[in-house]
């Protein structure tokens, strides 16, 4: 999400709001954005995506605050750890839901009305990820979530259109402050394994997908899903053997 702003910063955004359970965190991307891009005008919300009654509020802020919204980015997401899929309580269940479809849903109805009655429109661009086309047990609820809104995504670009542009990036696995917890050292091999370009992608390598949504670049695409994977697979890559650069897959 930071990179994104930042990226909307560099390329002529005359405001952003930034919305988080912690406003702490808000408030260092906003300092941030504003020291280096001092142009952009910054707003900080403390919003809980979760419960509707704080959308409604991020809703209300930006467009009294602003006047207008011309680009939403659904980005919240959280996939919560359990040991089995018969652990998972229903507690865990509706978290994780509330957190990955409920929130999107409702920020995009709002946000997608409002951009309805606006001269230029808008551009709403949701988060999913490339676990909905690899589902696993480990992460079960948090892709059905994400697979929703993947759904989401196309239903929105039919409810709205031709005003309202919605589009979905689907990353794949991303070094961003979550990896922070990741056994990176257990996981290389495997992305060496199981994707084309055989890493993970860097945070501001998903910048330029945004912007392009976000653009008039765009203009014609809407209820589109982009993957940015570095062509993840759910087993081992076929590489060709005689492709000297990059090792066969089978010996890594």
């Amino acid at each position: 999400g930071k990179e994104i702003i930042f990226g909307f910063a560099e390329s002529g955004a005359s405001a952003v709001v930034i919305a988080s359970r912690k406003i702490e965190e808000c408030q260092k991307v906003a300092e941030e954005t504003r020291r280096r891009y001092p142009n952009c005008e910054t707003l900080s919300v403390v919003c809980n995506v979760s419960v509707w009654e704080d959308c409604d509020k991020l809703f209300r802020t930006t467009i009294e605050t602003f006047g207008k919204c011309d680009v939403l980015v659904n980005n919240a997401g959280s996939s919560p750890l359990y040991p089995s899929l018969v652990d998972v309580s229903e507690k865990l269940f509706d978290k994780t839901v509330a957190l990955n479809l409920k929130g999107p849903f409702r920020l995009c109805a709002l946000f997608g009305t409002q951009m309805c009655t606006q001269v230029d429109g808008g551009s709403i661009i949701n988060v999913s990820t490339t676990g909905t086309q690899h589902p696993g047990a480990e992460a079960t609820v948090y892709t059905a979530a994400k697979s929703g809104v993947n759904h989401l995504t196309r239903a929105i670009a039919n409810a709205y259109g031709p005003k309202v542009r919605c589009n979905c990036i689907m990353p794949g696995s991303f070094l961003t402050d979550i990896s922070k917890a990741w056994d990176i050292e257990k996981l290389t091999p495997v992305w060496k394994r199981t994707t084309a370009l055989q890493r993970a992608g860097n945070p501001h390598e998903v910048v330029g997908a945004a912007i392009y949504f976000s653009s008039e670049a765009s203009s014609y695409t809407t209820g589109s899903i982009l993957e940015i994977s570095g062509s993840q697979q759910a087993g081992a890559v076929a590489r060709d053997p005689r492709y000297k650069s990059t090792p066969n897959s089978s010996k890594l």
